[in-house]
């Protein structure tokens, strides 16, 4: 009779035994898995969710302390990422409803449909933080301009300005449009505050 969980993942912690954890991944993935597509409803996200668990639960193995049995903490970590995952997409849809009713010449074919979310996420990562930020806050979270200048420590002039500027670069790259824009002067730029640097950024 080999080692139960919890001595896998002893030996996982002490000794950092990559064959200790391969073992707890086998005896686990397949109803692990099970759960999750039930759950998700799509056989590949789940397969996505149950990966990251995987790589949570290996990176987060000195934080379990064996109170509860390994299966109920992974399904715990299993849980807290389709949470998270459902975050994600509700944020996405909101956005994408924002950027729909603020340009409503952006086509909406199948074949845009299915790609938005990753043209969403290459489209936000082309922005500037400040505009992120401001956008994601406003758009996707739902805040007010006054409050998103209250988080990002901004003018609330700066902040409809952000909003404007992401949005049509936005447009522009959810058509496949070019933002064509006259160079700014100084005195037309606006520098961050020091303060976003810290601001994290989810989509």
């Amino acid at each position: 009779m080999g080692p139960n969980d919890i001595e896998l993942v002893a030996l996982a912690k002490v000794t950092q035994d990559g064959a200790a954890f391969t073992e707890l991944v086998r005896r686990h993935q397949a109803r692990l898995r099970a759960f999750l597509r039930r759950l998700c409803g799509s056989a590949h996200l789940a397969d996505d969710i149950a990966q990251e668990t995987f790589i949570k639960a290996y990176e987060g193995l000195t934080s379990f302390r064996g109170g509860a049995s390994f299966r109920s903490w992974l399904y715990a970590i299993a849980y807290r990422e389709f949470l998270q995952d459902r975050r994600r997409e509700k944020a996405a849809a909101r956005l994408k409803g924002a950027l729909q009713t603020d340009a409503s010449n952006i086509e909406t074919s199948s074949a845009i449909e299915d790609g938005l979310s990753m043209d969403l996420r290459r489209a936000l990562m082309g922005l500037e933080e400040t505009e992120r930020a401001a956008l994601l806050l406003c758009d996707a979270a739902g805040l007010s301009h006054s409050e998103a200048a209250r988080v990002l420590k901004a003018p609330l002039g700066s902040i409809k300005t952000y909003i404007a500027r992401g949005r049509k670069k936005m447009r522009a790259a959810l058509t496949g449009g070019s933002d064509k824009r006259p160079p700014e002067t100084e005195t037309m730029k606006t520098k961050a505050p020091a303060a976003h640097k810290g601001v994290i950024y989810a989509v």
